[in-house]
Parts: structure tokens; sequence; C-alpha cells
């Protein structure tokens, strides 16, 4: 017997005895821990109370049935992350199509093979704790980075940080690149074993009674589709962390002494990639929409940490407009939104413009947006020195311009201009 994934529990909600049998003997017979509840109801109440790891849910039931249960599950801040396969007779693809929507992860049909049932609870929940530790990972990395970050403003040293993002990069990188580099392999794997398995079929057309039963108990037409489907899924889940330790490691490239090329689009959106977390809805206001408007911009001599920080700086002050504006509700009748536009001017210049659609900014602060240790913000909340760093790495580094144009209640845009020359001043 392999190893049993035994940290949490499951939930089994079924009002049929003969079910809960069958359930209980195939969860029991791999020492899974399992607790049962035999109504909608109930089931909600003790997923409230302690979360399971996952929910083997019965569609039709008395009461509330599964599909109004889980429906409630996923309403629910508390129980919407739990895993839920439902478990029923009803085969039908209107039927499934209705429970994929309301976010269940998949179907044990009626009635039980207890080596699927096996096979389908321990893959929804290594996936579970496979996406748990890697949200955990991350969430970690991010509040560390962020905590580090203020520091290092406030002490006017933000040249380390990309060392640190380099190396959250780095232990980002090393599990996930194993992840990824195994998929193909297994996908080969499954695709000669599926391929097998149909050559059988082929030479042996009349199988024995105890191999078609075993078959039809397996539903094997069905696992051989669905195989390749997860290992999809969790080819995509890879791929995006992979692209956020990309962005990472992109963000913190390392200055020389000299200028390098760089494309100014994927610093851009590297740093979108790690503001992400503040782009997204929360409590008190919608998600924020970025607007790219890119145009054809050649590789850049410039110093690239240092203008992916100017980058950082800008977007970061758009949120914070953002957020202020809403807070005050002058914008609650639109999308809070951030448009990015690039382009080669008629000097040969490369601008990149930022606009946010907040409230804007009066004269008397938009002339003082670049001293050193000017600040309109709460204490605590800023140290004037993120707008003054980046003046002075376009100006004084990039023989640029940074300039602002805002006009009260309408929003704010800057404009970087910068020469794309090898030359360091």
């Amino acid at each position: 017997m392999s190893k049993t994934l035994d940290t949490g529990f499951i939930l089994i909600v079924d009002d049929n005895p003969t079910n809960l049998s069958l359930l209980c003997e195939a969860l029991n017979s791999e020492k899974f821990r399992f607790r049962v509840a035999v109504d909608g109801e109930s089931a909600i109440a003790q997923a409230e109370r302690n979360q399971p790891e996952l929910i083997l849910l019965d569609i039709q039931m008395p009461g509330i049935d599964g599909f109004e249960t889980c429906r409630r599950l996923k309403a629910n801040p508390v129980t919407q992350n739990i895993p839920i396969i439902f478990t029923t007779a009803l085969a039908d693809t209107e039927s499934k199509t209705k429970g994929f929507s309301l976010g269940a992860v998949d179907y044990i049909p009626k009635p039980f093979a207890q080596e699927e049932v096996i096979a389908r609870v321990r893959v929804h929940l290594q996936l579970k704790r496979l996406t748990n530790s890697l949200e955990q990972q991350v969430s970690d990395r991010t509040t560390a980075l962020e905590k580090t970050q203020v520091q290092l403003v406030q002490q006017e040293k933000l040249s380390t940080l990309g060392e640190l993002i380099a190396g959250i990069a780095h232990e980002m990188n090393n599990p996930i690149s194993f992840i990824t580099s195994n998929i193909p392999p297994l996908k080969e794997y499954i695709a000669g074993v599926t391929q097998l398995l149909l050559l059988y079929q082929q030479e042996y057309p009349s199988p024995t009674d105890k191999i078609t039963a075993a078959v039809k108990n397996l539903d094997l037409e069905f696992v051989l589709e669905d195989m390749p489907k997860i290992l999809n899924s969790l080819q995509l889940g890879a791929s995006r962390i992979q692209h956020l330790s990309n962005s990472l490691r992109t963000f913190s490239r390392s200055d020389s002494d000299t200028k390098i090329p760089m494309d100014l689009h994927q610093g851009l959106d590297s740093t979108l990639m790690i503001l992400q977390h503040r782009l997204k809805a929360n409590g008190d206001r919608p998600s924020i929409k970025v607007i790219r408007n890119y145009g054809t911009l050649p590789q850049v001599y410039c110093f690239a940490g240092e203008m992916n920080q100017v980058f950082m700086n800008i977007l970061a002050n758009a949120i914070d407009a953002l957020d202020e504006a809403i807070m005050q509700g002058k914008i609650s009748n639109q999308i809070p939104q951030i448009q990015i536009a690039t382009e080669v001017d008629s000097e040969q210049l490369v601008v990149i413009r930022i606009a946010d659609n907040g409230i804007g900014v009066p004269e008397r602060v938009k002339q003082r947006l670049f001293e050193p240790l000017f600040t309109t913000k709460t204490v605590g909340k800023g140290t004037g020195l993120g707008l003054s760093i980046a003046h002075q790495i376009i100006v004084e580094k990039h023989n640029g311009t940074l300039g602002v144009n805002s006009l009260l209640g309408t929003g704010t845009e800057f404009t970087i201009r910068i020469p794309n020359i090898k030359h360091d001043f």
C-alpha cells in the first residue's frame, strides 16, 4: 500500500446508507480520515466549523440538493476553496456541465468502483496540497518582499531590492522547474500506456469476463480521456508560476557599470506582474484595469534594474492614487484604470506614458512631486523618495526627462523620454 495522504480529512455527504458504506469502506481501506454528513445543511455547517480538504458530495438528497449545497459552499469565503467531487448516478452532460459551472472539480459515477474512488480522491488531494503549498510559498515570499521593500525605501537603499527578488525567483524556479520538466515525459508514458491498451483491445477483441468487468468498473474510456486533461491543468498552473518566476528575475536584473540593451515592454510587464496582487479587486474597490498600448520599440540601452525601479515607483503611485480616489468617492461611476503607451517620437526619443484616471493633483503639489522627502501621503505610508529616485534615474543616469501632467478630476500622466544611446552619463 502506498503512503497515505493523511494530514486532513474528507467530508462525505450522502443520505443513502449503502453509498455511505461503500465510500467509507473505500477511504478506510487507504486509511484516509473522513467524516460523514447525511444532508446539505449539516454538510455546510460542518464545513464552516472545520474545513475538510475534500468533499464527496451526492447530488440527489432531501432538502437542498447537491447542486445547491455546492453553490452555497462556493459562495462562502470560508469554504469556497475546498475541492468538491460530485458522487452521482446522473451521467448526462447537462448535469456534469452544471456541476462544473458551480465549481466542482470532478465526478465519481455510481455505482462506485473502489479503485476509482481512491484514485480520484488521491489525485485531487495532491492537487489541492500542491496548490496550497505553492500559494503559501508565494504568499510568504511576497509578504517578506513587501516588508523588506518598505525598509529599503526608508533607508534609501532600493538598489538591494534586486538581489532579494533574484533570490526569491531562484528559490521558486527550482521546484517549479522540477514539475515542468517531469510533466512532458509523464505525458509520453501515459500516451504510451494508452496506446498499448488500445493495441490490446485490437489484438484481443474478446477479453475474459474478469477483464471486461474491470474495464467497465474503471470506466477505462473516461479515465484515458481524463488523465491528459489533468496533466494539462497541472502544466497550466506550473506555467503560470514559472511566468511569475521569470518576471521576478527580469525585474531584478543587476546593473553593470555600462548600459545594456533592454526590452522595456518586458520590464513593464514584469513590474505589473509583481504588482498583480495590488491590481486585483478588494473589499474597497473593483480590480484596476491595465490598458497596454505598446508601440514598436527597439532594444533600449539603459540600466535595466534601475529602469524597472522607475516603473515600479510610478505604477505603485498610480495604484495609490486610484485607491485614494475611490475611498473619497471621486470615481465611483468609472472603472479604475491605468493606461501605458510607448512609442518612438519624431526626435527618435523612446517615450513611455503611464496614466491613471484618479482625481489628479493640484498645481502646487505637481510642482513639488520630484522633490526629495516631499509626500502627500499620511505618516507611515510614504517617504517622499520614490518619485525623487525615479527622476534622478531618468535625468541623471539616462540623460532623459520625466514629466507629469495632471488635471483635477481627470487623472495624472507621467511621461518618460530617454535617448537610445550606449554612452553613460
